[in-house]
């Protein structure tokens, strides 16, 4: 067990969530318990989620996507009530980290998606250092990588390219982040890998030659909230368990 405080903490200096500049408030979003033994992990803070915390008799729920967001009414009614609700009745936690998850260099996002693909990690760049870009451990076709990338994701992705053409050096970014497919561009890559596509991404895919991979927003971001769970619960000792919803986008 762990006074919730001092599991904030670490997890505050691990990812350094000062130095970024967020849309949704990092950490604790909803109060629980004080101590925490066993931690529930999940990209978001779904029903379905909570619902599996509660099960678990979980302290903590730990996820990538919170509750609150700067662009939504400060409201809490409906689906945002029955969630708080449910975590109230059960005192448990939910704590949420979103861009410093994203960015850590180990434990993220970015990190973790491409140690499962097989990137080899060579620059963080772009906005608050969200993007990486490096090169495959060995050079595939387009259509090859869309292939291998199904498999390890378990999601087709949406693939814009010439399937034949060789890739070897990559840019990638997980989640929503289609709107910094220019800044990949002007990187040099053969391709951009990310978790959504907006329609202009297909003309500029075809119009710079730099291929688009889209591959989920969910499935690219399934293992940093994983990787940042395992490695606390190895600091001090706790459970952990993983909670996966088969969503498409």
């Amino acid at each position: 067990m762990v006074l919730r405080r001092d599991f904030l903490a670490w997890c505050d200096e691990t990812l350094q969530t000062a130095s970024f500049k967020d849309y949704a408030p990092n950490g604790l979003q909803v109060e629980g318990r004080e101590y925490i033994g066993k931690i529930v992990t999940s990209v978001t803070a779904s029903r379905a989620a909570i619902d599996f915390a509660v099960e678990q008799k979980a302290d903590l729920l730990l996820v990538h996507h919170g509750m609150f967001w700067k662009s939504e009414l400060p409201t809490i009614t409906g689906w945002k009530k029955e969630r708080i609700a449910a975590l109230l009745d059960n005192d448990i936690n939910m704590a949420a980290y979103h861009l410093p998850l994203d960015a850590h260099p180990e434990l993220g996002n970015n990190a973790q998606l491409a140690e499962k693909l097989g990137f080899t990690v060579e620059r963080r760049f772009g906005e608050q250092n969200l993007l990486n870009s490096g090169s495959l451990k060995q050079a595939k076709t387009l259509g090859a990588l869309a292939v291998h990338i199904e498999a390890v994701l378990q999601r087709k992705p949406v693939v814009i390219g010439d399937l034949n053409r060789e890739i070897r050096k990559v840019a990638w970014c997980t989640g929503g982040a289609q709107g910094f497919f220019q800044t990949a561009i002007d990187e040099g890559v053969d391709l951009y890998l990310t978790g959504e596509i907006s329609e202009a991404q297909y003309h500029l895919a075809n119009e710079t030659g730099t291929a688009f991979i889209s591959a989920g927003h969910h499935a690219t971001e399934r293992y940093g909230v994983r990787a940042l769970a395992e490695s606390a619960a190895e600091a001090f000792g706790l459970e952990v368990c993983h909670f996966d919803e088969n969503n498409p986008a």
